[in-house]
């Protein structure tokens, strides 16, 4: 048995910079440092953290007033900064500038008169961040049946945006069904499915393509954009398997198979992959193969308050980080 692993694949910049900014957060204030919500859908990430003082919660009640909360790299709701700010919390956001932007776009786009029609799945955290920035203005659509069927507002102008960790073919499907639907429904400048989810699906279909008999993507369950790899590797008749890590593998996946391809989400730390590698040469790989199809060099930067030297600067709602974070 070979192992094709797949290049990109595991953290991207918004991740890397989410992660960061809880590791820092705790080096220059201390423990605990809470965090609303997992700051990024990876379990390992966020039992590491843990171990290291941070404090996660489900909601902002569960922080004490006056305490630091990091908010989650998949973003919240102008609701839920006006919260904080009532209940005297200090704030680091660690969104991703990436999902900032269609937050950006949402107000764009209603103050210009349109109805939005978001593609996205019910219930994820960057969707209820995202509608939370103008509920009464936007219509969730999760499917092709959704777009053909599910009741509009009268309105002349439609704008589509989408959830940033979808996958391109998915969105593509829907997009074709509500273009069929409203024929005068318009697109952003911009696609919004992050440069990192479709950089690791493209691998995924080289991999493909390249002939593997089964894919082992490493991610955890609530992680979409790893469940949207296994899909995308589903559709071209590859069987794939999502694991949160080598604990995970069933040895039978493997009888038969000469090529194995291996890949992590975009919220995936390389060394769970690694420990991936490493089971399956216990059960008889051989070669390790890299598959690559582009090379990623995005940073963002961090917040301000987390890139000063000093420990004692006063600290003013710039330095959250919602507002100045960009690509680098």
């Amino acid at each position: 048995m070979k192992v094709l692993l797949a290049n990109p694949r595991c953290y991207c910049a918004g991740v890397d910079r989410a992660v960061q900014i809880v590791e820092l957060a705790l080096g220059r204030f201390g423990a605990p440092v809470y965090v609303r919500k997992e700051i990024v859908h990876n379990s390992f990430v966020v039992n590491r953290l843990r171990g290291l003082g941070a404090v996660f919660v489900d909601e902002l009640p569960e922080v004490p007033a006056g305490a630091l909360v990091v908010f989650s790299a998949h973003g919240v709701a102008p609701a839920v900064f006006e919260e904080a700010r009532e209940r005297d919390l200090r704030v680091i956001d660690a969104t991703c500038p990436l999902v900032s932007k269609v937050h950006l776009e949402v107000l764009r786009f209603v103050k210009e008169g349109y109805h939005i029609v978001l593609i996205g799945r019910r219930g994820h955290e960057e969707v209820e961040g995202t509608m939370g920035h103008s509920a009464d203005d936007i219509t969730l659509v999760e499917n092709a049946d959704q777009a053909r069927t599910k009741p509009f507002p009268e309105h002349d102008k439609l704008m589509v945006l989408t959830q940033t960790t979808l996958s391109v073919d998915d969105t593509q499907v829907v997009m074709n069904a509500l273009r069929t639907r409203f024929p005068h429904i318009e697109l952003p400048p911009t696609e919004d499915i992050c440069y990192a989810t479709q950089n690791r699906q493209n691998a995924v279909k080289e991999m493909c393509a390249r002939g593997i008999d089964l894919l082992l993507v490493v991610g955890s369950q609530n992680s979409s954009n790893a469940a949207r790899l296994v899909e995308t590797a589903e559709v071209r008749g590859v069987r794939g398997r999502l694991i949160d890590g080598a604990h995970e593998i069933d040895p039978a996946w493997t009888a038969g198979v000469k090529l194995v391809g291996v890949t992590g989400g975009a919220s995936t730390p390389d060394e769970v992959v690694e420990g991936v590698i490493a089971r399956l040469k216990e059960l008889g790989a051989g070669e390790v193969v890299l598959s690559s199809t582009t090379e990623e060099n995005t940073v963002f930067q961090l917040p301000v308050i987390l890139r000063r030297n000093g420990e004692t600067e006063a600290w003013s709602p710039a330095d959250s980080g919602s507002v100045s974070s960009s690509a680098g």
